[in-house]
Order: structure tokens, then C-alpha cells, then sequence
């Protein structure tokens, strides 16, 4: 066969692990992807099960209901004002991830290349390589944040986009948006801001009268940035694939219309479903209270085994170095051990591969489970 050869996802080669892992009673608790575990909100189904005319093409860029609602959860989270016109739907975040770099190709065919954070969700890199694009990793510093002085000068040229991450998978780094953001104007390129974790941040001080979550990139203004969310990990919805984008209105609009030609379009359906658990944020606040606890939890677990594991400035994973950097022998010892899969740090880049990625997306029934068999060791 010849041309591009799709390489192995990373999460199928976990099976030896599972199959250690699942040797214990009780069976394996998979900690190794971050799809969430949770049941969505009571009003969240009852939208679903109640969403009228599933039988017509709902809008592209996303219906009048659900983008008045992102435009509301932005400045009620995160302190900005979006108007719904500067804002559309896509199916979750990973398609529009993996399909930016051809989509911004089409804009600016002088450019090939796509800067991301050289520890980071592998879609970054892959969408890149799916476009026939130059996947550029831009280094991390020790607190997991880029660091913007590292580009090449002649990256930055050829560069459709810069990726930022926060807070970021796999470590739970907070980047400082603004200065992200500056430096993208500064060099003509496009910034995207990742930020579907961005309910679950856990530094920084609450912002103003109210407690905002986390921080947005929009806080420094929409020209030449746009911001990516999903309600897949806020609201456990990532069955329903509906996320959104917003910033630039001129990116926004390309994007748009280009992604209403290729027929992407979230289910009328997952809309209603989305306005829902947009509208409800006591849910947030209650799943941002379990992973809290799931995190602190397993962190007691892992230094109770000698390891060293760093709590995170956001999200739902811990990232643990791996004794003498040897990242899968730590996950089989964490297999046979305690019984939970987890990832390879080598699937999030060839950087820091030294690592491994827990994903403390299981009930709190699996995590009592882990505990015990702790406690056995």
C-alpha cells in the first residue's frame, strides 16, 4: 500500500494492560480515556428525550436557542461578552481539532504548518498530519505552559495556527492566554485556545464578585483568536458530540461557511440537549466537586506507593513520572498492582514520554475499589 498509513490509535494498544488489570476481582478500572463516566443532568435527558423535529436539517452553525445560550454561559462562566453572531457549533471538539489545519489550508494556501504545545492531545499533531500540514511542537516549560520565545521565527511564518491548551491534557497546565494571545498578533498567526477543561481549573484565585471558573482567551479581546469548548467533559455529554467555537468574527465566518458546505451539523436533538445543560450550572459545580475529590483520592493512593504525583492546575488527570522515566513498566506495575489502565506518556508526544496519564473520569464506587486494593498491597 502506498500514501499516508494511518498509525495504530494510541488507546488500542493498551490491551495487555487491560488484561492484567482485569485478572483482579472486580475487573479493570480503565483510567487510560478521558471519556467521562457520570450520568448528564436530570434536565439535560429531559431536553433529549422532548427535542421536537428530529426529522429536518437543524442549522450548521448551530440553532438561535443554543447559541444565545453559549453567548449567556460565557459571560455568566467566564466573565466575556460573545455575541451569538461571533460564535457556531461543531460536533464536539475533536472534529473540529482534527480538521482545522485543512479548513485554514483552503484560507491560506501559502502556509503549511500547525505550532502545538510538544506535550498535548495527540489530535493537535494528527490533524496536521491529516492535511498534509507540518505538525510543529512548540516546547512546554516545567509548569506545563508554552513557552513562546522557543518558535522558530521561520515556523512562525509558514504557521496556519498556534494551539494552546488550558487547562491542558494531559499535565494540567495554565497558560497565560494574553500573552498567547499577543503573540500571535504579533506574528500574523491565528490562535485557537483549547479550553474544554476550563470549568475544572484548580489555581488561581476567583476573579471579581462572582467565581468564575477559569480563564478564556477572549479576555484579550476576539481579533485573531478563537476559543474551542465541548460540552463533553463539563456536562458528561461526549456521546452527544456538541461543542462550539467563538472569537474572530472573520475566522468564525469562514469556518462556518466552510463547514456548512462539507454538512457538519450538530443532531437538532444534541442542540436542545446542549441548551439544557449550558442554562444549568449547578451540575458543573457538583462534577467539578467529584473530580476534585477523585483527584485527591488517587493522588493518596499513588504516594502511598512511593510515587510522586503532582496535583494539576486544572482538568481531571493526574500526570505522574514514571520511576527512572520508564512509563509503560509503570502502568503494567499500576495493572497488576491496583488494577486500573492508564496511558503511556509517549501517546501525548515525544517529549516528555516519561510519564503516565490517570484519567479520573471512573464513579466513585470504582475509585473506593482502588483504594481497597491498596490498602491489600
Amino acid at each position: 500500500m502506498t500514501g499516508f498509513v494511518p498509525p495504530p490509535y494510541p488507546y488500542d494498544r493498551l490491551g495487555g494492560l487491560v488484561d492484567l488489570a482485569g485478572a483482579h476481582e472486580g475487573g479493570a478500572v480503565d483510567l487510560s480515556v478521558g471519556t467521562p463516566c457520570d450520568l448528564p443532568s436530570a434536565a439535560v435527558l429531559d431536553a433529549l428525550a422532548h427535542a421536537g423535529s428530529p426529522h429536518r436539517y437543524p442549522p450548521s452553525v448551530g440553532t438561535e436557542p443554543l447559541r444565545t445560550s453559549v453567548a449567556a454561559w460565557f459571560d455568566r462562566r467566564l466573565g466575556v461578552g460573545v455575541r451569538p453572531t461571533e460564535l457556531a457549533a461543531c460536533i464536539g471538539s475533536k472534529e473540529f481539532v482534527a480538521g482545522l489545519p485543512h479548513w485554514l489550508r483552503l484560507r491560506t494556501p501559502e502556509r503549511d504548518t500547525v505550532l502545538y504545545p510538544e506535550v498535548s492531545y495527540p489530535s493537535y499533531a494528527m490533524g496536521a498530519t491529516l492535511a498534509g500540514c507540518r505538525a510543529v511542537p512548540v516546547a512546554v516549560d516545567d509548569e506545563w505552559r508554552l513557552d513562546l520565545s522557543g518558535i522558530d521565527p521561520a515556523d512562525a511564518a509558514r504557521a496556519l495556527c498556534l494551539w494552546s491548551n488550558t487547562p491542558g491534557n494531559p499535565a494540567g497546565g495554565l497558560d497565560d492566554l494574553v500573552a498567547v494571545a499577543e503573540w500571535g498578533r504579533s506574528n500574523g498567526v491565528p490562535v485557537f485556545s483549547d479550553e474544554c477543561y476550563v470549568e475544572f481549573t484548580w489555581d488561581g484565585a476567583p476573579r471579581g464578585s462572582v467565581a468564575l471558573p477559569g480563564r478564556t482567551i477572549l479576555e484579550a479581546g476576539t481579533d485573531g483568536v478563537v476559543a474551542v469548548h465541548s460540552l463533553s467533559k463539563r456536562s458528561n455529554l461526549a456521546g452527544l458530540r456538541v461543542g462550539f467555537y467563538a472569537g474572530d468574527p472573520e475566522l468564525v465566518g469562514f469556518l462556518s461557511e466552510v463547514r456548512k458546505h462539507a454538512g457538519f451539523m450538530v443532531p437538532g436533538p444534541a442542540q436542545a440537549a446542549g441548551v439544557a445543560a449550558l442554562d444549568d450550572d449547578d451540575h458543573v459545580v457538583a462534577q467539578r466537586d467529584r473530580y476534585h475529590s477523585r483527584l485527591r483520592r488517587m493522588q493518596s493512593v499513588l504516594e502511598g506507593m512511593g510515587l510522586h504525583a503532582p496535583f494539576p492546575g486544572g482538568g481531571f488527570y493526574l500526570w505522574v513520572p514514571a520511576p527512572e522515566g520508564d512509563a509503560w513498566g509503570l502502568a503494567r506495575r499500576l495493572a497488576e498492582q491496583l488494577g486500573i489502565v492508564v496511558s503511556p506518556g509517549e501517546f501525548y508526544g515525544d517529549a516528555r514520554p516519561g510519564f503516565v496519564r490517570v484519567a479520573l473520569v471512573q464513579p466513585d464506587e470504582a475509585m473506593a475499589l482502588v483504594e481497597a486494593r491498596a490498602a491489600a498491597l
